[in-house]
């Protein structure tokens, strides 16, 4: 995506998010990226609220998969490496979970808290090789922000 100004899509995060409550916080995330990033088709919230599994929280777009396990996929690996995971093609992971056959690049960003895993932010596009290095350091800024603003809680980690 060429130009992003993630500075201003930071402070615009930043109002909106005018409440600590997590659910209302990762609602409005998710439809802030999905609407303010283009060419996206899938932006959501999955939550780890029992080991090695991810759930499904919040999201725009499709109907998702669920539950995730640690074991599989783009978002699992994310979760048990506790480290952004981003993918050209999705279709040359062997293990891919494909939720939506029109996603073809990923991006997904843990959520640590005290070095604790509360979930994943997971971004799918329709394009090839959509996401740069310039997009991945937007979107880890913006879930900082989600984090800084919200009241995660530890009632929903298992670990």
């Amino acid at each position: 995506m060429a130009n992003v100004d993630y500075s201003l899509l930071n402070r615009q995060l930043e109002s909106l998010l005018d409440t600590r409550d997590w659910l209302t916080n990762s609602a409005q995330t998710c439809a802030f990226i999905y609407h303010a990033i283009d060419k996206l088709n899938w932006v959501g919230f999955y939550l780890q609220r029992q080991p090695d599994i991810l759930s499904l929280g919040p999201f725009q777009g499709k109907p998702a998969c669920h539950p995730i396990p640690f074991s599989k996929g783009v978002c699992g690996a994310a979760a048990r490496q506790q480290a952004t995971q981003r993918i050209d093609d999705v279709h040359a992971i062997t293990d891919h979970i494909a939720c939506d056959a029109a996603s073809l690049s990923e991006l997904v960003i843990p959520i640590v808290v005290g070095n604790t895993l509360w979930g994943v932010l997971d971004l799918d596009s329709p394009q090839y090789a959509r996401f740069s290095q310039e997009d991945q350091a937007g979107i880890e800024a913006l879930v900082a922000t989600f984090i800084r603003h919200t009241d995660l809680p530890h009632a929903l980690q298992s670990s």
